[in-house]
């Protein structure tokens, strides 16, 4: 500046008596740092902390308690009658109240082995007149041979995630939204037993339910693995979301093919939607990925047992490898 007795560049000194104000510790307090980062665990909005408060709160319920979930409003007990389906669901291990033979009934070697089994399995063996087991059955073709089959009882949505957390394993659930074909789900239950799921979630409406042919068609593996229902799916899904555990829906319109699911080996849920109509809007919209499974065009879809089954092995093997 002219008429300046400084030269450029040269550093300005304060005069004496106007001394400079101090920071109060503020520029000392700011370099120290805030000390070391927080666990994962113990950041409120970090996957393992959510995953960490389900586990306190599945440890929480009380073993066993039926919920509203788990209450069915339209339980009954179901029949199955005629010598064939019978005896193979008394193979099957389908769980059996009482055996119920008519007065009179001619036997056979079909009869004699469903006496057998009901007899080495402590199930009870009841005679009636032939006109109470037409009454049982609603004049049903019943060939003098009928077994009566409790409600099934289903497990809470909480429940399947405790059998991961006190297995130590990395949790897996199979949701399914609009299966409707009681055998699909039995088929969908074996596969989750074969590999690895720890249950299975089904919707309280307009869906298949535990008859008597979901458990002949699982093959035994509905004594094995728990099947739960949700009052609502979606609420349901909502509830595993903030438990840490990601949403993946397998629908045709995927945008990523299953072989590239490379969070396969992260705590999922894998949701089935019908063979028809696929995933409704809500489900999908709750889904955080969408996958699919790659076919050749000559082969349009494939149904929701064999689809669930294709993907719950790729997920397996992933997580093997």
């Amino acid at each position: 500046m002219p008429g300046s007795s400084q030269r450029k560049g040269a550093i300005r000194r304060k005069p004496k008596g106007n001394p400079t104000a101090g920071s109060g510790g503020r520029v000392r307090q700011g370099l120290e740092g805030r000390g070391p980062t927080p666990k994962a665990v113990d950041r409120t909005k970090h996957p393992a902390h959510k995953r960490a408060k389900a586990k306190e709160r599945a440890k929480e319920r009380t073993p066993g308690r039926r919920g509203p979930d788990r209450k069915d409003s339209e339980a009954t007990v179901e029949w199955v009658y005629g010598r064939n389906p019978v005896v193979e669901a008394l193979r099957a291990g389908v769980p059996i109240n009482a055996l119920y033979v008519a007065e009179g009934t001619e036997r056979d070697a079909r009869l004699r082995e469903a006496l057998l089994i009901a007899t080495e399995h402590g199930i009870s063996l009841l005679e009636v007149p032939r006109t109470e087991m037409d009454r049982m059955t609603s004049h049903g073709a019943h060939q003098g041979l009928a077994v009566q089959i409790p409600p099934y009882e289903y497990a809470h949505p909480d429940d399947l995630l405790s059998r991961a957390y006190d297995a130590g394993q990395v949790p897996l659930i199979v949701a399914l939204d609009g299966v409707t074909d009681p055998r699909n789900l039995g088929a969908i239950t074996r596969s989750a037993a074969a590999f690895g799921a720890h249950g299975v979630l089904v919707p309280e409406r307009r869906t298949a339910s535990m008859t008597a042919s979901a458990w002949k068609t699982s093959a035994g593996a509905a004594a094995r693995i728990p099947v739960a229902r949700a009052t609502n799916l979606n609420r349901a899904l909502k509830s595993y979301k903030d438990a840490g555990l990601l949403i993946v829906g397998l629908d045709m319109g995927g945008e990523v093919e299953l072989p590239e699911l490379v969070a396969a080996t992260e705590p999922i849920v894998l949701v089935v939607g019908s063979e028809g109509k696929g995933l409704a809007r809500l489900v999908r919209e709750n889904c955080d990925i969408i996958v699919s499974i790659p076919m050749t065009s000559a082969t349009e879809s494939l149904n929701a047992g064999i689809a669930t089954g294709v993907a719950l092995y790729e997920i397996s093997r992933r997580r093997s490898s």
